[in-house]
C-alpha cells in the first residue's frame, strides 16, 4: 500500500500509528494517498521512493512510501481477550503513569469505543490498580 510521510520521518522499517488527517491537509493535492490509511492502525515502512511533494505540515515536504499494516501491542481486560474476536476498546480509568504497562493500556491512536480485532492473546500483566488484564496484539 502506498502513502506519504514527512521526508525526515521516511526511513525503512520505521513503524508509526496513523492518527488521522490534520485540518491543514484538507486542501492538499495528494491527501487521498494518505487519507486511505485507517485511523489508529499501525504501519511499517517497507520502501521509501524518490517522489517528493510539497506539504503545508512538513517543512521539507512528504515522500511516497510503501507500507504494510502491523499488529499493535496493547493490554485489555482478560474477559475480552479471545483470539479472532472483535472487541470494543474501553480505556481504563487509571492515573498510574509510572506503571510499566501504562503505554500498552493507552495505545497511541486508539480511543474508547473503537472496534479492534484480537490477533493474539499473550500473558497476564501486573496492573497497578488491580484490574485483570492481559497483553494482546490488535489488528
Amino acid at each position: 500500500m502506498l502513502t506519504v510521510i514527512g521526508k525526515r520521518l521516511a526511513k525503512e522499517n520505521l513503524t508509526f500509528t496513523f492518527i488521522g488527517p490534520l485540518s491543514d491537509c484538507k486542501e492538499c493535492k495528494v491527501k487521498n494517498i494518505c487519507f486511505h490509511l485507517e485511523r489508529g492502525r499501525r504501519y511499517k515502512i517497507l520502501d521509501v521512493r524518490d517522489v517528493l511533494h510539497e506539504c503545508p505540515v512538513h517543512e521539507e515536504g512528504v515522500v511516497v512510501i510503501e507500507v504494510e499494516e502491523v499488529f499493535q501491542d496493547a493490554v485489555i481486560p482478560k474477559k475480552q481477550a479471545m483470539e479472532g474476536s472483535t472487541v470494543t476498546i474501553e480505556l481504563p480509568k487509571c492515573g498510574e503513569r509510572g506503571c510499566i504497562n501504562y503505554q500498552l493500556c493507552f495505545p497511541t491512536g486508539v480511543d474508547s469505543g473503537q472496534k479492534k480485532n484480537v490477533a493474539r492473546v499473550g500473558d497476564k500483566v501486573d496492573c497497578d490498580i488491580g484490574d485483570d488484564r492481559v497483553s494482546v496484539e490488535l489488528e
